[in-house]
């Protein structure tokens, strides 16, 4: 039985990667945060602004509860997801966890251009989003730490680098491709 939980950074590419590595062990993948927005029918930004954070995180939660129960998967967690309540702990005990650690200058660049689709990012000038970032990792860096594995995905920029990825992290992991 696998069940792969990816945890980082947004931007880190934990779902470009849970995607090719889903797809090359044969098993389905799945996003936590796209979960919890088929289930609410919202997007992760407007549940947490009706919500609050504290109720988000308690929903967050469950559905990362609800999700570790299944069989032969690959999970990406939300970014802040394991730096809340004893979900790492909980990760850890019921899966493999895999920190995703990028440079926070690659984290920039990925972000820099993708900043209309993260609002928590919008607005933000390149000195105040590096900063953001520099400062997130550091207080999410204790949490993304106690992932079983800890993998350098800086190089996700194209295909090939994707699939030298996903070799690296079967081999990491120590994967078989089910027959």
């Amino acid at each position: 039985m696998i069940r792969i939980f990816l945890t980082g950074y947004m931007g880190a590419g934990k779902t470009t990667l849970g995607k090719a590595l889903a797809r090359e062990l044969h098993i389905p993948f799945i996003d936590l945060d796209w979960y919890i927005e088929e289930r609410f029918h919202k997007t992760v930004g407007e549940l947490f602004s009706e919500r609050g954070e504290a109720s988000f995180r308690e929903l967050e939660k469950n559905m990362l509860h609800e999700v570790g129960e299944f069989e032969d998967v690959v999970i990406s967690t939300g970014g802040g997801a394991p730096c809340f309540f004893d979900n790492m702990e909980y990760m850890n005990r019921v899966g493999t966890t895999v920190f995703l650690d990028v440079d926070p200058k690659v984290l920039f660049s990925r972000l820099r251009v993708a900043k209309q689709q993260r609002p928590i990012l919008q607005g933000k000038k390149d000195d105040e989003l590096l900063d953001f970032i520099v400062q997130a990792l550091e207080k999410r860096a204790p949490f993304y730490r106690q992932a079983n594995y800890i993998y350098c995905a800086d190089k996700l920029e194209d295909r090939s680098q994707i699939e030298t990825s996903v070799q690296q992290l079967r081999k990491l992991l120590n994967l078989h491709i089910a027959s």
